[in-house]
């Protein structure tokens, strides 16, 4: 992984230069001094009888001067490869080769990677008719909901509980135009709506109003059918619509996901290093598939961006941020939005997403691919992956792990903010954020993102709340450092 998944290593790691600098000095040294020693003047007679020894003694003392200088470089080298900060992920890696090291072990583990809020009702909206279901403990079955008591902020609430970004239509709907049998059950919402939102509900046998709650949601994490291709290939168009190119000037710089026509989300350490800029410097395009085809006049300029207030530029804790566009997007089927994370599932070890993005290929290579890539990656049991054998402890409640402990599939430079989208039997997920990494499809660093469940509340409260004030809010603490 590199600054998508990590950055990459440079050939000499920081601190071999100046090693082998000093490896140099003191292997030149000695042979200086010896010279001056056995060539003194007035010991030619004594000196000649022992020049055989003499030639002796010198090699291994130059060979064991140099092994030691050696190994100091190496362990060197070492030290800074294992205690260099996390590295931004910003592309895709396909490695064939095996690497000899050896792999960590891949167990069971029972806790799951994205942990829902527990609760005793959950709810869903029937595809067919657009009304508003819902199952309480005790109650085998989907229940009816009954309109009394319905406000407009329910249905948004409901919305995003279910994973939607907004609700967009709601009303009531007579029972007498619903088929319904004779041993129906419904839920009312209690009529001071008091507690929370599992706690304002009772079981009834009728509805009062004789009127049922039908609700529409945000349309997102649909796509046109397309046929499922291998990790790393090409990507066909509309297979993943929410996909964006971020751009700073006329290079594509980070990935991104559409939350909805005028909304963005990528991570915070993409747009952060450059936040005195003003925020139309950033064009976003939407559903293009090679970056040859990109026109600049297409692209959507930036009219905000907003980071989550604790993101750490060093941790990259909370790496994550919104982009609200000047002009909304129009959506077809090349231009989607992607539906978040409910907020009651559980997502385990071993569940198969997709990453996708423009980011390098190979680890060597110093530039992101024309065509956008896509790979499958398992999600990895956070444990296992802040364990010592990987990442021991450095990552938050706020970071989740996926990839291939074997390494060979990876982000890598390039693929940084892009999607982490896991299917269920609704829709497709925003699961994470392309964040950081350790190298590119190194065994034993798989990537690490984003959690975005861990931050549905600050998504939501941002995209309510969002004033049209320009520029970049809120600011956080100063960094010189550079992303790449």
């Amino acid at each position: 992984m590199s600054p998508a998944f990590g950055k990459q290593l440079p050939d000499n790691p920081p601190g071999a230069e100046d090693a082998m600098q000093s490896r140099k000095s003191w292997t030149a040294e000695p042979r200086r001094e010896a010279r001056r020693t056995w060539a003194s003047p007035g010991h030619d007679s004594a000196n000649a009888c022992l020049k055989p020894l003499c030639t002796v003694k010198r090699l291994f003392l130059l060979l064991g001067v140099t092994g030691l200088l050696a190994g100091t470089a190496a362990g060197a080298w070492l030290l800074v490869k294992h205690l260099r900060k996390p590295q931004r992920d910003q592309g895709f890696t396909l490695l064939q080769e095996p690497d000899a090291m050896p792999v960590c072990s891949d167990g069971e583990e029972e806790d799951p990677v994205v942990r829902g809020a527990p609760s005793r009702v959950s709810f869903r909206i029937n595809v067919a008719s657009s009304l508003l279901e819902a199952q309480m403990e005790g109650h085998p079955g989907w229940l009816l909901v009954c309109h009394e008591h319905w406000s407009l902020s329910l249905g948004t609430l409901l919305c995003r509980q279910l994973g939607y970004l907004r609700m967009t239509h709601q009303k009531g709907v007579n029972l007498t135009d619903v088929k319904v049998n004779n041993t129906q059950e419904f839920v009312q919402v209690r009529p001071h709506q008091e507690g929370s939102l599992e706690d304002m509900w009772q079981v009834r046998s009728s509805c009062e109003s004789g009127r049922i709650a039908a609700l529409k949601c945000s349309e997102c994490g649909l796509r046109r059918g397309a046929a499922r291709v291998v990790g790393g290939a090409d990507v066909p168009p509309g297979r993943w619509p929410w996909q964006v190119s971020v751009y700073h000037g006329s290079q594509h710089h980070c990935g991104g996901s559409v939350l909805a026509h005028e909304w963005i989300v990528t991570a915070a350490h993409c747009v952060h290093s450059y936040r005195r800029l003003q925020a139309s410097a950033w064009l976003v395009f939407a559903g293009v598939i090679t970056h040859g085809s990109i026109k600049q006049e297409a692209g959507v300029s930036v009219k905000k961006i907003i980071y989550h207030p604790l993101y750490n530029d060093n941790s990259l804790d909370y790496d994550i941020a919104l982009l609200k566009l000047q002009v909304p997007l129009n959506f077809s089927d090349a231009v989607r939005a992607v539906c978040l994370p409910p907020a009651q599932q559980d997502l385990f070890q071993g569940t198969r997403c997709w990453v996708s993005g423009w980011g390098y290929t190979r680890p060597d290579q110093a530039q992101v691919t024309e065509t956008l890539k896509e790979a499958l990656v398992p999600l990895i049991g956070t444990k296992r992956c802040n364990s010592s054998c990987m990442y021991a402890g450095e990552l938050t409640a706020r970071m989740l792990c996926a990839g291939y402990l074997h390494g060979k599939i990876d982000a890598c430079q390039g693929d940084s903010g892009g999607p982490l989208v896991c299917q269920d039997e609704a829709a497709w997920r925003l699961v994470g954020i392309v964040s950081w990494g350790q190298g590119c499809a190194e065994p034993n660093h798989p990537g690490v993102y984003t959690n975005v469940a861990q931050l549905l509340p600050w998504i939501h409260h941002v995209t309510e709340v969002s004033s049209a004030s320009k520029g970049v809010s809120p600011a956080t603490r100063r960094t010189d450092e550079s992303q790449h």
